[in-house]
This record gives C-alpha cells, sequence and structure tokens, in this order.
C-alpha cells in the first residue's frame, strides 16, 4: 500500500452506514406526516421519526466523508466541503490521540507551511483493532508526501495530551473559571462575616420594636410538632406542625430531625423571616452558618485550584522552543507545591478570613507560610526543568571496573521494542554489576527471570528526549537512547542518570564511549 501512487480512505462497513442513513430518512418522512397532520411534538411519530431523522443525518455525514491523495496533493470531501491541499504547502503529516472513556481515537492531522493545522475526517482508528489499517493508511500518506512534498521531520510525529505541541485552550479556560470562582467567593466573605456578626449580636424583639424592625430582632414562636420525616437520600428532613401553625413545615438536616418526636412542644427562633432555632426540652437544632471562614476557604480552594492549569500553561510556555511532539515535564511537582500551601493557608483563612489584622501571630503564620510556598514553588521549578541529553554526568568518571565492584545495581529501563532478550516487552528494570549487563521484570534482589542483554550487537546511534510516539508508559523526565540491534531500531528508556550509566556500562562491553552531545536545560 506504501507504493501506491493513489491513497483512498473512506469509512469502514459503508454498506451498514448506508442502510442507517435511509433508516433516519425514513425517520424523516416518519416526522414530517406527524408534523402535516397537527399531532405536534407529542405526536408518536414525531417522537420517534425525529431521533432517526438526527441519527440518519450523522451517520449520511459519515458515509459521505472521503480521504483521498494522489501526486497532486490531499484531497477531503465530506458533505458539507471539499478541501484540496497540494503537497508543497503541507510541512508534514502527524497523528493526533485523543483520549476517550476506555479507548485512545487516533485521527491524521496536517501541518500547512503557514502553521495552520488541519485534521483530516479519514483515516480514524478508536481501537487496537483496527490500528494496524490505520497506521498502513498514514504510512501510504507520508509515502506519497516524500515523493512528492519536502516533510519536515522524518519520524511520524505523534500529539498526545503531554506533548508541547497540544494546545492550552481548556487549562486556559478551567484556570480563568476557577480564579473567577476564587474572586467571586473572596467578594462573599465580607457579606457572609456581617451577616454572622449580625445574628450573634441580635436582641430578642420588645413590645415597643416596630413591624419594621423585627426583622433585625430574634422572634419567638411556639409550636408542636406533629409528625417527623427523616430522608434517606440527599434531600433535608422536614417537621410538620401541628395545625399547620405557625408554618406547615420545617426543612432541617437529617441529624436535627432525629432528635425530635410527634407530640413534642417547640419554639422557633426567627430571625429575617426565617427559622434559625428549633429548641424542644431535650434536643436544639441550629441552621448553619456560612461564616466569612468557610467562604474564604472555598476562595482559597478554588484559587490553589487554578494553580494547577496554570502550572501547566507555565511549563507549556517553558517549552515553546520543543518540537511539538516531544514530552513536557508533569506539573506534579506543581501541584505537591499547592497542597503543601493548602495546609497552612487553608486554616489561616479559616481564622483570620479578612486577613492577619496586625496580629503577631497571624503575621508570622502567613509569612512563615509565604516562604515555605516560595521554597516548594522555587523546588517545583528546578524538578520540571527541561533537561535534554548530556545534561547529566551521573556516573562518569567512575571506571567499569570500580561499578562492577558495587555489587548488583537495579536500575528501572524499559526496552520499548519486543526482542529475544525482551519479549512481550516483560522487562522492567536493567541489572548491572557483577555478571553481565541483564533485562529483569522486578526491581531484586537477584537475578530471577533475568535475560542477558546482547551487548555485542548494540550500537548507540543517540540520545533524545521523549516524544509522544514512545507511549504512555515512558516516565516524562526520561530519556530515550535509539540503539541498533543488528540493523533492527530498538529504543531503550531510562532516567537521564540511570540511561547515562547503563550506556556506559554498554559500551564499555564493546569498548567504545558512548557518543552524547550536552546540550542546554531550558
Amino acid at each position: 500500500m506504501a507504493d501506491a501512487g493513489e491513497v483512498s480512505a473512506h469509512p469502514l462497513r459503508r454498506r451498514a452506514l448506508w442502510c442507517s442513513a435511509a433508516l433516519g430518512a425514513a425517520g424523516a418522512g416518519l416526522t414530517g406526516v406527524g408534523a402535516v397532520d397537527g399531532g405536534g411534538l407529542l405526536d408518536v411519530r414525531v417522537a420517534v421519526g425525529l431521533p432517526l431523522a438526527l441519527l440518519g443525518l450523522v451517520l449520511l455525514y459519515a458515509a459521505t466523508t472521503r480521504v483521498s491523495a494522489d501526486a497532486y496533493g490531499l484531497r477531503t470531501r465530506t458533505l458539507l466541503r471539499r478541501r484540496n491541499m497540494p503537497w508543497s504547502d503541507i510541512a508534514d503529516l502527524r497523528t493526533y490521540i485523543r483520549y476517550g472513556r476506555n479507548q485512545e481515537v487516533h485521527r491524521v492531522g496536517v501541518l500547512l507551511r503557514d502553521g495552520r493545522t488541519r485534521r483530516l475526517p479519514l483515516p480514524v482508528s478508536a481501537s487496537s483493532g483496527d490500528r494496524p489499517a490505520f497506521e498502513a493508511e498514514l504510512d501510504a500518506l507520508r509515502t506519497l508526501h516524500r515523493r512528492h512534498g519536502a516533510p519536515e521531520s522524518a519520524h511520524v510525529p505523534v500529539l498526545s495530551y503531554r506533548v508541547a505541541g497540544r494546545g492550552t485552550a481548556v487549562p486556559a479556560v478551567l484556570c480563568a473559571l476557577l480564579l473567577a470562582g476564587a474572586g467571586l467567593a473572596m467578594w462573599f466573605v465580607p457579606v457572609a462575616g456581617a451577616e454572622k456578626e449580625a445574628w450573634t449580636s441580635a436582641v430578642p424583639c420588645t413590645a415597643g420594636t416596630p413591624a419594621t424592625g423585627r426583622e433585625e430582632c430574634l422572634s419567638t414562636w411556639h409550636a408542636r410538632i406533629a409528625r417527623v420525616e427523616i430522608s434517606t437520600g440527599r434531600q433535608s428532613s422536614r417537621l410538620y406542625f401541628a395545625d399547620g401553625r405557625p408554618l406547615e413545615r420545617l426543612g432541617v438536616s437529617r441529624e436535627g430531625a432525629r432528635g425530635f418526636h410527634a407530640g413534642d412542644d417547640v419554639q422557633l427562633t426567627v430571625w429575617r423571616n426565617q427559622v434559625r432555632v428549633v429548641a424542644a426540652e431535650h434536643h436544639v437544632w441550629r441552621r448553619h452558618f456560612t461564616g466569612a471562614g468557610e467562604v474564604a476557604v472555598i476562595a482559597a480552594v478554588c484559587a490553589l485550584g487554578a494553580g494547577y492549569p496554570g502550572a501547566r500553561m507555565l511549563l507549556h510556555r517553558r517549552g515553546r522552543r520543543l518540537p511539538d511532539d516531544e514530552v513536557l515535564p508533569s506539573a506534579l511537582p506543581f501541584a505537591a507545591a499547592l497542597v503543601g500551601t493548602a495546609v497552612w493557608l487553608l486554616p489561616f483563612c479559616y481564622v483570620h478570613p479578612m486577613g492577619p489584622a496586625g496580629s503577631p501571630g497571624a503575621l508570622v503564620w502567613a509569612a512563615s507560610g509565604a516562604v515555605a510556598t516560595l521554597a516548594m514553588l522555587a523546588r517545583a521549578w528546578r524538578a520540571t526543568r527541561i533537561r535534554t541529553p548530556g545534561d547529566t554526568t551521573a556516573g562518569a568518571g567512575v571506571p567499569a571496573r570500580e561499578r562492577r565492584e558495587e555489587g548488583d545495581r537495579f536500575l528501572a529501563a524499559r526496552f520499548l521494542e519486543h526482542t529475544d532478550y525482551n519479549p512481550n516487552g516483560f522487562g522492567t528494570h536493567l541489572v548491572l554489576g557483577d555478571g553481565p549487563l541483564a533485562v529483569t521484570p522486578h526491581p531484586g534482589p537477584g537475578r530471577f527471570a533475568a535475560r542477558r542483554v546482547p551487548v555485542e550487537r548494540l550500537t548507540v546511534t543517540g540520545v533524545r528526549r521523549v516524544r509522544g510516539g514512545d507511549g504512555d508508559t515512558v516516565g516524562r523526565s526520561w530519556h530515550i537512547a535509539e540503539l541498533d540491534d543488528a540493523g533492527a531500531p530498538v529504543r531503550l528508556a531510562a532516567a537521564p542518570a540511570d540511561l547515562t550509566r547503563i550506556l556506559q556500562e554498554l559500551e564499555a562491553g564493546r569498548g567504545t564511549a558512548p557518543a552524547v552531545e550536552p546540550g542546554p536545560s531550558v
């Protein structure tokens, strides 16, 4: 298929799609008949035909979609539009991965010379079963591109959610929404504080209190409970009063309702036209008041929550010079800094919702917490720096003989290809030391189930950072060593320091030194 002069991609099971589209047309006719008869939306024919018509429209769109390519370029055809893209305008073809609930959806993307991107409607892979057909069609398209155009990359760039080439629209929207929520909650803090203070300072109403001022004082009503309804779900429980006086029913918490019984004489305390307290001889229920501290905690949680998508945008900005398919460092160190900040900030906001207000203890609390946060953020910034191959020199300068005398050492590393020494990708660690370099499915101790790595036939061809096509099982901060295994390409992934030591051990067995050029840290 890669040698074909023309490539054509069309939906699978087109006959089933056309049959479904015909079913949708029948649904449209049924809807039309029901509408003409004046049945309205409640008519059975309309209720059944309208969903079928919409489904048929979607399936018709899928059935008429087609992507073809020849010596002149790419052509896409859908139900609504057609587009032609000559090879001279196409900079690269790439794979986009979108993660669903239980599957990965692979699509082909086109990078144009002017920097714009287009996603082709076909081919599409939504399961591992149709992945080989998808890769074959993508390979055929790239073959035509190499033959009649000028691709920018020799490999297939794979863009997942971890790479530098994916946009930051979702994190930006999420960050903006959380910051807006934090601002709204902060605006409500003084309001909640003023209401709580007014409640605590309210006094009982007197005979001389005017009717217009009785909302701000405490009114007392007497009542008798007729029955108690305790809810089993999330709904509030209810107290029903005899003769519906002074009100028919009152919603209370489940725990509060369990303390009352039918026939109890209770006293209701009313403030600002709401029952705030229900007191019986043996039990008292008080309506929960949302204080300023609780609202301040909500504002702090929203602000800290906005920090994580903000950190993702920061890392994306930090890696703006990276190729689109290189994996960015994880934002988890910043998440740990935010969690550490929450440890001191949330109690502080609850106790001092309006700020330190000149209290020495509060000032020391806030200052020490701010210093701790800055230290954690600095550590997260350092932990997420972008390391290029050659940054680390761990293990350099240690003779191989001395390293072997240390005994066996197990390093987390993975061969990404299935080989005779790594069947079915079983290896998770490499062991080096007293014996030969070997792959093991465990972190030790002992060389149980270890398989020797044939260092005599492996040659290091280069070291690079992780790309999107290397899979999600490879750590973001790891590096990839590209090896030649007797003519077959093999990838070895490990942490930078561990990979340097493994390559030194590998090259020591061949009597050469690894050629790894240093690069700057971002």
